[in-house]
């Protein structure tokens, strides 16, 4: 969750292998309607995926895809793909050679996986297919697969590099240097483990490395080696080096950022939201007992959290089978659990130090010692907590949970969760927290960090985040998601698939928080970091994502561009409205049901709306055999869920709700890293309205070039219909009955949003009335000034923006228009703060301006300032960004009334940036002599004002 930047401290995920492969003629003829792998599925839709293999196999309806295969699911599914091997690609012999990675459950269907062995050597990325079972039905099929038409029997080369020498390399790759690499002589390989461990130098703690297969599309397989590093505390990698030559052919950032009863004082939620120092913790007890607020015991963990399995005894510690947390203030080397507790009352003062001394570097060495190990024993309570609560919906041993022991109940275990409590607070680290997920059986890790205001950067109150759920379950929920999608060894990828981590994290988040009853259970969602952000509207988000605009054709929307944090409020959006439909159709229940639900003593079928929402998110990641998902294979994924689970009862809440958000029917992804997908509004179940897109000018006259815009963004967003015969896009388009607002744009023309009604099966035209934009650079206007890239500002386009030049190098920061067609009378103008990426950081984005005027005749040619009168100035928050930093929706185009004016030439006067002209931005605002926080003294941009687009209208 990271606050301070927009962009993870983490190397980019890579993949070197050709893109993809076309299927065969004879597999194509196989998965047509009618062929083998479609043959009695009521006309089941058959996709390919990029290695020319059956990507998916989707029922139509209800039935089912294949019948009489068996009783036993696994040997079921291997039926399965021997009917449709031709569709497939491989052979009797590829399918035998597979191996079974797990079997899970949805509803009544084992969820089987299995992974391809090619040549004696397991498929590392890839490689893997799961199949629906349900009493010897197919019901559906998703697969990375490749064709391999035998050669999985076939030997393959021995490896030129070692375990070690590939390791190395991959250091290299990551820009580590790794030295004296070894094996450690003292590692027990857990069962089923192929993993060896090293250790090296430069590199943190141990390494994993073990021999995988790579599937590469049109060619055969590279024998390479699967490397899970740690280059330091808070990032690590999986990286797949060909075993032949030691190129990086892949690579994965791992981190998205009997009568004993212990107790634990926790904060169930958050401290106070106003910071105070009033200490709202709850007792939480193994067992009932007097003075405890909860009972946390039940059989998601069989024994106590505080528990060693191997010994059965306590550890009197924060060290469990499911998670060890301690303190790591340097950021590195040992991590400190809480002290020896031999009564186990894991009871810690709390005296918000941190808060009361302002971030005072000083507390780490007073008695206090920042109330660390009260941090640690709230941290290792929630990361606990998380485990039980996921457990009940199917976070289990088989699909990879974190447990140190499994119980022989599968999966490989050996990976409690690490949760490093105030990590790096001696470092400098942060207004961040991330979750690293290495493959199963290596423990995922977390960073807490504590908060702080950082001069134009982010102002965050002086707090901890080890006491705000909402960003301990956002953490944990990485962790979840990148364990159950994509099998054990592989994380999501792609910008769709990170944006939809981060959504599905702050989705858990909210739903565990709503379920206990530590806040109100309803369709508004619990703002992410409302505690550390210090803003309890929308967190550290643009949106509260249950009050958002955000819609599939809005991908790359943000000031930061494609970024999986503001794209992954695309998904939270879509979700939210699910959600709200599921809850409107099955009830809330009351706060008995939702904590039998989140126990799991209430199946999922008796369960209020949010909980069998939450219960098809969980199911679906089962059915993606890859991480490298788009938006539109996770809704795929889940409405397959919803026929395993529900039977299909709520095909038509999700069709709908996925509509409503632009990923219906006609939704298209190139892949998971496609920032400029294609939307739909349509639905079967839906009667969409279809609407001709039909601008006019003041005239009544058509306007041509104009483009419709679902939603209030332009810059990034994909239009859904325009009046440019150039394109192949038309001006009609199918949509969802009911109120949207729509935003349009047209060369010369000013940028204009309205709110348009679609009935039900309605076929009519789309009126806009769109103006003439005097300022419009395509229309005749010219633009003075100095600055970068000054002409942006007037070409029509809310997605390029020009900044000042900071003085003393100009003396005005300031902007003249040479209006179109001379003389005019001006009523309105509109303004945008939304920056291009990369143009400028948030705090250089206007805040406030004065509109001047002149009305060039006689002797006056509007070239000296005395020509020049002001005839408008701004409120002082015109672009009202706040704390913690400001966002797209504060910046976005605005318009504003000015008394009606005769001019020639405006000139927009950039009176302050955010940094100079936000409140909450000024002055010394902590105790730490290493930071100082005032935006106009501290921070090298200050004096940069960066302005998107003016445009002046008559009315």
């Amino acid at each position: 969750m990271p606050a301070a930047g927009d962009d993870h401290d983490h190397l980019p995920d890579i993949d070197v292998r050709k893109a993809s492969a076309a299927p065969t003629a004879a597999q194509k003829s196989a998965a047509a309607p009618g062929g083998k792998a479609s043959r009695g599925t009521g006309g089941a839709s058959v996709t390919f995926n990029r290695f020319g293999s059956v990507g998916t196999v989707t029922p139509s309806g209800t039935a089912a895809l294949a019948t009489g295969l068996g009783s036993d699911p696994v040997a079921a599914a291997r039926t399965y793909l021997q009917r449709n091997a031709t569709a497939f690609g491989i052979t009797a012999g590829d399918i035998a050679a597979m191996e079974h990675v797990s079997t899970n459950t949805i509803g009544t269907s084992s969820v089987v996986m299995l992974r391809q062995v090619i040549g004696g050597v397991p498929a590392g990325i890839d490689g893997l297919v799961v199949i629906a079972v349900d009493k010897g039905s197919a019901r559906y099929v998703s697969s990375t697969l490749a064709p391999l038409r035998g050669s999985s029997t076939a030997r393959r080369a021995a490896p030129s590099l070692s375990a070690e020498q590939a390791l190395a390399k991959a250091a290299t790759n990551v820009g580590a240097k790794a030295s004296d690499v070894s094996r450690r002589s003292d590692a027990k390989r857990a069962a089923g483990s192929r993993w060896t461990t090293l250790t090296a130098k430069g590199l943190v703690g141990d390494q994993q490395v073990q021999q995988v297969a790579v599937p590469v599309p049109g060619s055969g397989a590279r024998t390479a080696y699967h490397v899970v590093l740690r280059d330091h505390d808070d990032s690590g990698y999986s990286v797949y080096v060909d075993a032949s030559n030691g190129e990086v052919i892949a690579r994965e950032s791992l981190v998205d950022f009997d009568t004993d009863n212990p107790r634990w004082k926790v904060f169930t939620g958050t401290p106070s939201t106003d910071h105070s120092s009033t200490d709202t913790r709850v007792e939480w007890c193994w067992t009932t007992a007097a003075g405890c607020t909860e009972t946390v015991g039940n059989p998601a963990s069989p024994k106590a959290w505080d528990v060693d399995p191997v010994t059965g005894q306590s550890t009197t510690t924060t060290n469990g089978n499911n998670a060890y947390s301690g303190e790591r203030w340097r950021g590195f080397g040992a991590v400190n659990p809480v002290p020896l507790t031999p009564d186990r009352t894991y009871s810690y003062p709390w005296t918000n130090q941190w808060q009361v001394e302002k971030c005072n570097p000083a507390n780490y060495a007073s008695p206090a010692k920042n109330d660390i190990d009260a941090a640690t024993a709230n941290l290792f309570a929630m990361h606990n907590r998380m485990h039980d609560w996921s457990y009940q919906l199917g976070f289990t041993e088989t699909a990879w949970n974190f447990q140190r022991d499994n119980a022989g109940k599968g999966g490989v275990g050996n990976d409690p969760v690490l949760g490093y409590s105030q990590s790096g607070a001696q470092s400098g680290s942060r207004n961040n927290a991330n979750f690293g997920t290495p493959p199963e059986g290596t423990s995922g890790y977390s960073n807490m960090y504590l908060w702080q205001p950082l001069a134009g950067s982010f102002y965050a109150p002086c707090v901890d985040g080890d006491y705000d759920m909402s960003v301990i379950g956002h953490e944990y929920g990485h962790g979840i998601s990148n364990r159950m999608a994509g099998g054990p060894n592989s994380g999501l990828s792609g910008l769709q698939a990170g944006a939809m981590g981060e959504s599905w994290s702050d989705l858990m988040a909210t739903e565990y928080l709503q379920e206990w009853g530590y806040v109100p259970v309803s369709a508004t969602a619990t703002p992410m970091g409302a505690y550390v952000t210090g803003n309890e509207s929308r967190g550290i988000r643009n949106y509260n994502f249950s009050q958002s605009p955000l819609n599939y054709s809005n991908v790359g929307y943000d000031l930061t561009g494609p970024q999986v944090h503001a794209d992954g409020e695309i998904w939270s959006a879509t979700h939210s409205d699910l959600r709200s439909a599921f809850m409107q159709r099955y009830g809330a229940g009351n706060a008995t049901l939702q904590r039998s639900c989140a126990t799991g003593a209430t199946p999922a079928t008796e369960c209020p709306g949010n909980r069998r929402w939450m219960q098809l998110v969980f199911d679906a990641w089962l059915l993606m055999p890859s991480g490298a998902v788009s938006m539109v294979d996770a809704r795929n994924a889940m409405l397959a869920a919803d026929l395993l689970r529900f039977g299909g009862a709520n095909q038509d809440l999700l069709w709908n709700g996925f509509a409503g958000r632009g990923l219906g029917e006609g939704a298209s992804s190139r892949n998971s890293a496609d920032s400029d997908p294609v939307p739909s509004f349509t639905s079967a179940y839906g009667s969409p309205a279809t609407l001709r897109f039909n601008p006019t000018d003041e005239d009544k006259r058509p306007v041509t070039g104009a483009k419709v815009f679902v939603g209030e963004y332009t810059a990034r967003s994909t239009p859904v219909a325009d009046t440019d015969a150039a394109t192949e896009l038309g001006d009609t388009f199918e949509i969802l009955p009911g109120a949207r607002t729509y935003t349009v744009t047209a060369p010369g023309r000013a940028q204009t949003r309205v709110t348009f009604t679609a009935k039900p099966n309605q076929t009519r035209d789309m009126p806009v009335k769109v103006l003439t934009n005097l300022a419009s650079s395509q229309a005749g206007a010219t633009i003075t000034g100095e600055g970068v890239d000054v002409p942006a500002v007037i070409d029509g386009d809310e997605g390029s923006t020009a900044t000042t030049v900071p003085a003393p190098t100009a003396s005005q920061k300031q902007f003249t228009i040479d209006l179109v067609g001379g003389r005019q009378v001006v009523r309105k103008v509109q303004v945008s703060a939304l920056p291009e990426p990369g143009a400028a950081g948030r705090f250089q984005n206007l805040r406030s301006f004065t509109v001047l005027a002149c009305d060039a005749k006689g002797r006056v040619l509007c070239t000296e300032d005395a020509d020049f009168r002001p005839v408008f100035t701004s409120a002082p928050d015109a672009f009202p960004g706040a704390a913690p930093r400001p966002v797209a929706p504060e910046l976005k185009m605005r318009t504003f009334a000015i008394p009606q004016t005769a001019a020639t030439h405006l000139r927009i006067q950039l009176d302050a940036n955010q940094c100079q002209g936000g409140p909450q931005f000024q002055g010394e605002q902590d105790n730490d002599p290493a930071n100082a926080t005032d935006c106009t003294t501290a921070y090298a941009g200050a004096r940069t004002v960066a302005v998107t687009e003016v445009q002046v209208l008559r009315n």
